[in-house]
């Protein structure tokens, strides 16, 4: 007995020291395995999911003798927070294949991945200390290959080198290209997109920042140059990142009081054409940064949640009211999530009981989008640590109705922290990432599982191809599209912020209608594009693109093709489509003193009139020789109406 007790602690000392790098991975094969602690030396890299370095790991292999599908658990009750990475390739230039982190259902912390692996390939396991180095038990087990579901679309590993946690997407430079950025407290590293393929790394060293982006980063352009700046959400405050005027360098902006920042956002939250920012405090009243569009950032906290728990906020007109809502996703302390209706008045009032949307759910993150193409904002909240998702269906009246049964979402299981929607396959339905998995959308609020899909991050598009990818630790995960069409739009503000954050776009097809507003900051942690990006189906023709800026001014375009990029200026949409026969055209927009109007090709009497914000008339304008003297006007936001022939046209202008 005591030669057998021997040898057997001598085989699993063996095994434990065997496990501490990749060149030394256990082999394994489908079966049940115990981790005593995670303590090998080599970490791992890249980082294929989630976000954060790890300082050891615990390396296994395993190549099938068919193609199959492999599930890696440790969903088995150890209760230990768990990340799991899983590579291909050679040691020392390994490929991302797959991987999850808190897709647990009997341990919200524990990890499940499911990915379809190849004959004869070896796929190297690694469990890394991000969160814990306690020991657990995993199980690998093979069953049938996932089939793919109608409208799935698959993603290719990419590499960028240089690139380590490119966790913000933003078109840092005004190309209208994403980008990827990594961030810390003395440097900023952009990985350029580069027209036509590829990518340029540029490290700018930056004056040590106060707070580092540990728990969140968000971009918009705060002053209004053309470059966009940085937010850093830290655990003990806000770190602003200002770009000269250059894009070239960053100034730091701190020195705020403490916050523990969570989520954090830029928006117009008073609506005066100056982005404002805002941060969730974890432990304190929420707090906001207005702009007061000479450099600086107004400190306030109040008004918008006073108790703590505040997690994951998204700014978005959920009442259609032409102003920005803020809700908050709540877990912890106080996990009541808050919907803060605003009033426009600057004052905010939490809708969130009167709404069903205020019992003790647990979450970081929502998803807020137009699932069902109705033109309001639906949202999911999905779980961090509770054992239920809610699908919340938009009235259009400003309440909801809680639409999980049947949904796909009442038998979904998995649990993030992070929540975002986009058309990944451009069916023209919203899909849903989160959870260790892509849910896609039939635009019925049904979805779909796919348990293969990347783990949620930054989403853009990162080789121009109009399908939208997923930013990785080292790379990216590149969208291997399908035949389906797309459309771009890029918003430019003018009366509006810069980057036209709030602002509302229309597409209309014969697929119907479809809309996005444009958000910073959406998940928990991460940041994406600016751009709104549509899937069109098999449609090939748009019959109009419609933008709602924040300002009230809205521009209409017509004969856009399939398949392109769209910049629109606001209240310049006439300059970049060319009008079409029946179209009233008006510039400039905003105007001063004098107003262009073209008016359509018609018989009959003329009949005009204008009308205010509120819709009053203020006078019955004379237009002669194609001009309207507006400089007898209030500043402000005014609708043109013209009745010829029994057709109404109309067309909106900011007066200075």
């Amino acid at each position: 007995m005591r030669s057998l007790f021997t040898l057997f602690l001598l085989v699993v000392t063996t095994a434990a020291f065997g496990q501490n790098s990749c060149s030394t991975a256990l082999t394994i094969t489908p079966g049940t395995y115990t981790v005593s602690g995670i303590d090998g030396p080599e970490a791992t890299t890249p980082i294929c999911i989630a976000t954060g370095v790890a300082s050891a790991a615990e390396w296994y292999k395993y190549t099938p003798a068919q193609d199959t599908a492999i599930t890696i658990t440790t969903d088995l009750g150890s209760g230990t927070d768990t990340r799991i990475q899983i590579y291909t390739g050679a040691c020392g230039s390994l490929v991302c294949a797959g991987g999850d982190d808190d897709s647990g259902t009997a341990y919200s912390l524990a990890s499940v991945a499911t990915l379809n692996v190849e004959a004869n390939v070896t796929y190297r396991i690694a469990f890394d200390n991000r969160w814990s180095s306690d020991g657990f038990t995993f199980r690998l087990s093979e069953q049938a290959p996932v089939v793919p579901v109608e409208g799935m679309v698959t993603f290719s590993t990419s590499t960028i080198p240089g690139l380590s946690g490119g966790d913000c997407v933003v078109d840092m430079n005004g190309d209208d290209l994403d980008d990827l950025v990594r961030a810390s407290t003395s440097n900023i590293n952009v990985q350029y997109q580069i027209a036509g393929g590829g990518f340029q790394g540029v490290n700018i060293p930056t004056t040590a920042a106060d707070h580092s982006p540990s728990w969140s980063i968000v971009a918009g352009d705060l002053d209004g140059n053309g470059y966009t700046d940085l937010m850093y959400g830290g655990g003990q405050g806000a770190t602003f990142m200002m770009a000269n005027a250059t894009g070239t360098a960053f100034t730091e902006v701190s020195g705020f009081p403490y916050i523990f920042c969570q989520r954090t956002n830029m928006v117009d939250i008073n609506n005066d054409g100056h982005l404002d920012a805002f941060s969730c405090h974890d432990v304190d009243a929420n707090v906001k940064f207005l702009n007061d569009g000479n450099g600086n950032l107004i400190y306030s906290q109040g008004g918008l949640g006073e108790v703590c728990g505040n997690y994951g906020s998204v700014w978005v007109d959920y009442d259609d009211d032409g102003d920005v809502d803020c809700f908050v996703a709540k877990c912890g302390c106080n996990p009541n999530d808050l919907l803060m209706r605003n009033d426009g008045n600057g004052v905010f009032t939490d809708v969130a009981p009167e709404l069903g949307l205020s019992d003790n759910h647990q979450s970081w993150s929502s998803a807020w989008g137009d699932f069902d193409n109705d033109g309001d904002q639906d949202m999911l909240i999905g779980s961090s640590s509770s054992n239920y998702h809610k699908l919340m269906m938009n009235n259009g009246n400003g309440t909801f109705t809680n639409v999980t049964a049947g949904s796909g979402f009442d038998t979904f299981g998995g649990q993030s922290i992070e929540w975002c929607t986009h058309d990944f396959n451009n069916d023209g339905y919203l899909d849903i990432l989160g959870g260790g998995a892509m849910m896609y959308g039939d635009g019925a609020l049904h979805f779909t599982k796919d348990d293969t899909a990347p783990g949620n991050s930054g989403v853009g598009d990162f080789n121009a191809d109009g399908f939208l990818d997923i930013a990785s630790w080292s790379g990216a995960f590149i969208n291997d599209g399908n035949d389906n069409n797309w459309v771009k739009v890029n918003t430019i503000g003018t009366v509006s912020n810069k980057d036209g954050i709030g602002a509302k776009v229309y597409i209309t097809s014969a697929l119907g209608r479809q809309m996005r507003q444009v958000k910073s900051g959406d998940a928990f942690s991460t940041m994406s594009s600016l751009n709104s990006y549509f899937g069109l189906g098999q449609n090939a023709v748009i019959d109009e693109i419609e933008v709602r800026w924040p300002s009230g001014i809205v521009d209409l375009l017509t004969g856009i093709p399939v398949n392109s990029v769209v910049t629109i200026v606001e209240g310049l949409s006439t300059g970049i489509a060319q009008p079409v026969l029946g179209e009233l055209r008006i510039y400039p927009n905003p105007v001063a003193d004098l107003l262009q109007v073209e008016v359509p090709m018609g018989n009959g009497t003329r009949i005009w009139e204008l009308t205010d914000a509120a819709g009053k008339v203020v006078s019955v304008p004379t237009v002669l020789g194609g001009q309207l003297d507006v400089s007898g006007l209030g500043s402000g936001f005014y609708v043109l109406h013209l009745e010829q022939g029994g057709i109404n046209y109309q067309r909106s202008f900011t007066k200075f």
